[in-house]
This record gives C-alpha cells, sequence and structure tokens, in this order.
C-alpha cells in the first residue's frame, strides 16, 4: 500500500512536469476577462507561490480549493487580505467560515462567505478628438471589481471531503461613447456603462491517503458561462489544479522539537496562460513560527516567492515578498483569527 502512495505521489509530480513541457508547444494569451480572479492575495498563499490547493486553511481555502475548509477543528475562522499589487493596483480579500459541530466530526459541514475588491485607482478618461492633441480628455474614471462568494464544504468520510463555491461577480470599467444606430454628421454619441456582473462556480476534493500525511487535492475555478461588454464574448480565468503535500517531518524523528516542514507541489491548467508547476515549502517551529517559500514555472516576472507568519492563541500574522522584474516588489500581509 505504501509503496502505491508513493507512486502516486511520484505521478503527480510527473504529470505536471509533462503539462509544464507541453506548455511550450502552445501558448495562450489574453483569451479571458477578469484576471483580478487569478492574484492572490492571502500572503501565506503567495509566499508558497500558490501552491495550497491540498492545504488545509480554514476559511482562506474558498479561494483555492473550498473542500480543504471541510475539516475545520475549530467553530469560527476569520481572515483579511491586503496586496499591494503592481502599477499602484490595490487588492483586498476577506474570508469568513462557521463550523456549527466542531466536536462531533463537522457533521453538518462548514459554510464560509468570500470577498475579493480591487482599486485600480484613478484612471484618464479620453477619446479620439479630430483636433491638434489628437485626443479629449474628459476627466477620471475609477474601475473597480468585486467578487462574493457563499461556499459549503463537508468531509464525507475521514479521508474524502468535497466543496462548492458560487461566486457573484462585479467588475466596471467606468463609461465609454459609442456612435449612436443614427449616427449622423454631427456626431450623434451614446454613453455606455462597461459594467457587467457575472456568476461563478468553484469546486474542489480532498483525499486524505492514510499514509502519513500524504494528501491530494483537486480544484476546478471561475466556471461560467461566455461573458461580454457589448458584442465581443470572453471566458473568466478557468484554472483546473491537481496538487499534493506532505509533512516532511514525517520521515524524521522530530519529538524534540515539535516543528514540520510541510512540501506542497500543484499542477496547474489554465485557459488564459501556459500550464505551470508550483512548489512551495513551509516549515513551522513550535506552531509559532512558520518560514516559507516558493517557486511558479512559466512565469515572467514573478517566479520566486517569500515569506513568515507568526500566531499564538488563535490569531496569525502572514507576510509574502514577490520580487517582480521591472515593476520591483508585491507585498501582501493577512491577518487571522479562529476559536
Amino acid at each position: 500500500m505504501k509503496k502505491i502512495l508513493i507512486l502516486c505521489f511520484a505521478a503527480t509530480i510527473v504529470a505536471g512536469l509533462t503539462i509544464r513541457i507541453k506548455a511550450a508547444e502552445k501558448k495562450k494569451i489574453a483569451q479571458t476577462g477578469f484576471q483580478f480572479l487569478s492574484v492572490v492575495s492571502d500572503a501565506r498563499a503567495a509566499a508558497l507561490g500558490g501552491a495550497v490547493n491540498s492545504l488545509e486553511m480554514g476559511s482562506s481555502s474558498l479561494f483555492f480549493n473550498p473542500a480543504n475548509m471541510a475539516n475545520m477543528k475549530c467553530r469560527f475562522h476569520v481572515s483579511a487580505s491586503d496586496n499591494a499589487w503592481i502599477a499602484g493596483i490595490h487588492h483586498n480579500a476577506f474570508s469568513l467560515a462557521l463550523n456549527p459541530a466542531p466536536n462531533t466530526g463537522n457533521t453538518w459541514g462548514v459554510i464560509g462567505i468570500s470577498v475579493q475588491s480591487v482599486n485600480y485607482g484613478d484612471v484618464e478618461w479620453t477619446i479620439v478628438d479630430p483636433g491638434e492633441d489628437g485626443y479629449l480628455d474628459l476627466g477620471i474614471i475609477t474601475p473597480s471589481a468585486t467578487a462574493i462568494g457563499v461556499g459549503y464544504a463537508k468531509a464525507l468520510s475521514t479521508q474524502f471531503s468535497v466543496g462548492g463555491q458560487v461566486r457573484w461577480l462585479k467588475q466596471d470599467l467606468g463609461e465609454s461613447y459609442i456612435a449612436s444606430p443614427t449616427y449622423s454628421e454631427d456626431g450623434d454619441t451614446l454613453t455606455v456603462r462597461n459594467k457587467i456582473t457575472p456568476v461563478s462556480f468553484d469546486f474542489g476534493t480532498l483525499f486524505k491517503t492514510g499514509f502519513k500525511s500524504l494528501v491530494f487535492g483537486m480544484s476546478v475555478r471561475h466556471f461560467s458561462e461566455e461573458i461580454a461588454y457589448e458584442e465581443e464574448g470572453f471566458q473568466l480565468p478557468l484554472v483546473f489544479t491537481i496538487g499534493t503535500s506532505m509533512d516532511l517531518m514525517d520521515f524524521i524523528d522530530s519529538e524534540m522539537i515539535d516543528q514540520s516542514l510541510l512540501l506542497s507541489v500543484d499542477a496547474t491548467h489554465y485557459r488564459s496562460h501556459p500550464e505551470q508547476i508550483i512548489v512551495g515549502l513551509d516549515y513551522t517551529l513550535m506552531k509559532l513560527l512558520s518560514l516559507r517559500c516558493g517557486y511558479v514555472s512559466s512565469n515572467d516576472e514573478d517566479g520566486f516567492s517569500f515569506g513568515m507568519g507568526v500566531g499564538q492563541y488563535g490569531l496569525q500574522l502572514d507576510y509574502a515578498y514577490t520580487p517582480f522584474g521591472v515593476f520591483d516588489k508585491v507585498q501582501r500581509m493577512t491577518a487571522r483569527f479562529s476559536f
């Protein structure tokens, strides 16, 4: 049995390497919208490169694999994240989960809500104009994006869990002028509000193998019908992820010191860009201090990431630092509380 599980672990890594090679054969660029959904704001996840598809993260699991929320040991978990993204863009994320029966094997399952919001800052609104400057300045617009989700997860057995989430999305890109259907030489135009509100779905599973701490996870995120502002339709950034994780300290006699070294590996298949292999390491000492690093393949600017976390008495503070090439750096902070 152990040999079979080890083979499964190796097969996941090999499968990831295979899709990494195939990624070089086909380039997928600019095929989706609502890209803010693909940005990781959670500091622990960002420090691990995003390789958290098989890691239990309480309410934060709603942003990655909803099934990982099913085994939450506490009654209440909340997290709030601030992400200083590139180009002055600011991402914020909030999640909350409630486990009605934490001492009875999560009989009722776990329910949670998630919120993502994006502040793109002020953007100059201009249109083409035949005058000397070639454009007309119409002032300032403030684009925004929001995602609000409700999720549910339940452990169907001691080894297998499932979860899902429904999300209501909104993206507002401000106003624009277009020629009216009865356009005349006088230049009749219509003002259009570029705002759409689609619905998306996330699904996930989690399987505990029973061999030490070896776990497998699978998720499908951002599934929806085709959407459009006007005529040209597009898809949300659909992503399929398989992942595995394990505490490497299972192989080391570390009874003298309370510590863990989580290795997490995810293989992702995106609609909008090449496939990626993501590897994360999370070392935790005495359930107090965590040191983390991660690597993402097929990323032009942000391949490596680093971070740390401190926690005690149900309160956890996490920080992530990502060098971002020509965009300098990205820093994220997350606060969590549970009881």
